[in-house]
């Protein structure tokens, strides 16, 4: 029995469509041998070959027209956003198309929302993503996108009132005063909105502890200015690097020395919010507060509540008054879903 034709090297590593693989020499029936595996409809990938991230992202492409682009959580993930499964992949296509492609989200729209030949803008993206994301989730994004300088709030709003009838735009709007651009990690926005959501004061974020005689004393995560209170996410790194570790130690070393008191958040902690916001809360007391308690009401359950999908039906996308001169038409105007 003669040995398999090897793939092409360019093939090897990833996934390819049924055209590519016919002008490489591969023809339908070869495609059918146990080493190929058939990741969606006309597209492949060699059965040792394991996608990573993106290599899913760009076997989704290959399945879809060329006029889709990745959107939603999808593209806020390619630029490291880690929060939420990768499932599923989520593109946007300017017309009413109705494919069935498993791990696939096909948003249909007829006016595109900023994009280039990839992928829809971050903003876009940040916006479709809101409209089913949960408030604690919008949060720490949106934190995550403006610490790195992905967007602005006024770039977000600005495509929110130029594109006021998309889904999330709405959400967008409400989560906006709740953003903090100086928060440098997903897990300290969410100590903090946590905080916010129960009732306690807003803290200061990110900010520099000094002695009376103007000397650095240690950055805070969260801060609590008038009681000398610092909240600190403690990651991995804080377990398991000796030098970080040691730096630790001097840090709140340092902090003691200097009459403030602290709490140390771990991701554990984090499993356990009502828990942790009462701990909070124990060490404000003992600094001197003597504001409200933690209130785990209405406010703290919208934090976690999962948005209801939303129909999976059409519905008119924007007036015609509101489109581009070339897509209005004496409809009843555009749909999406």
């Amino acid at each position: 029995m003669r040995p398999p034709r090897p793939v092409p090297p360019h093939l090897a590593w990833r996934a390819f469509s049924r055209s590519e693989a016919v002008d490489a020499g591969i023809t339908p029936r070869m495609l059918q041998h146990p080493r190929f595996v058939q990741v969606h409809p006309s597209v492949y990938r060699l059965g040792v070959v394991d996608l990573d991230e993106r290599g899913r992202i760009a076997a989704a492409r290959l399945a879809l027209p060329p006029d889709a682009r990745i959107s939603h959580a999808t593209r806020l993930r390619m630029l490291g956003v880690e929060r939420g499964p990768l499932l599923p992949l989520h593109f946007t296509v300017p017309r009413d198309l109705h494919l069935d492609l498993p791990g696939i989200v096909l948003h249909r729209t007829v006016v595109m929302p900023p994009h280039d030949d990839d992928a829809v803008s971050v903003e876009a993206a940040f916006i479709g993503y809101v409209a089913s994301a949960r408030l604690v989730d919008r949060v720490v994004v949106g934190d995550w996108l403006l610490h790195r300088g992905f967007t602005s709030v006024g770039r977000l709003l600005a495509l929110a009132d130029a594109q006021s009838w998309r889904p999330g735009v709405a959400e967008l709007r409400e989560v906006v005063p709740l953003l903090d651009s100086r928060s440098r990690s997903i897990p300290e926005s969410e100590v903090r909105v946590c905080l916010q959501a129960a009732g306690l004061p807003r803290p200061e974020v990110n900010v520099d502890v000094h002695d009376d005689a103007g000397s650095f004393v240690a950055c805070g995560d969260l801060l609590y200015r008038l009681w000398r209170l610092l909240i600190e996410y403690e990651g991995g790194q804080h377990f398991t690097d000796a030098d970080q570790i040691a730096s630790d130690v001097d840090r709140y070393a340092r902090v003691r020395r200097e009459g403030w008191s602290y709490v140390q958040v771990t991701k554990k902690h984090l499993r356990a919010p009502k828990a942790m916001v009462r701990r909070v809360h124990r060490e404000l007391v003992s600094a001197g507060y003597d504001g409200p308690s933690p209130v785990f009401g209405s406010r703290w359950d919208e934090l976690f509540r999962q948005p209801k999908p939303r129909p999976r039906r059409r519905k008119v996308d924007p007036q015609p008054s509101e489109l581009p001169d070339g897509c209005r038409s004496t409809s009843s105007g555009p749909r999406t879903s």
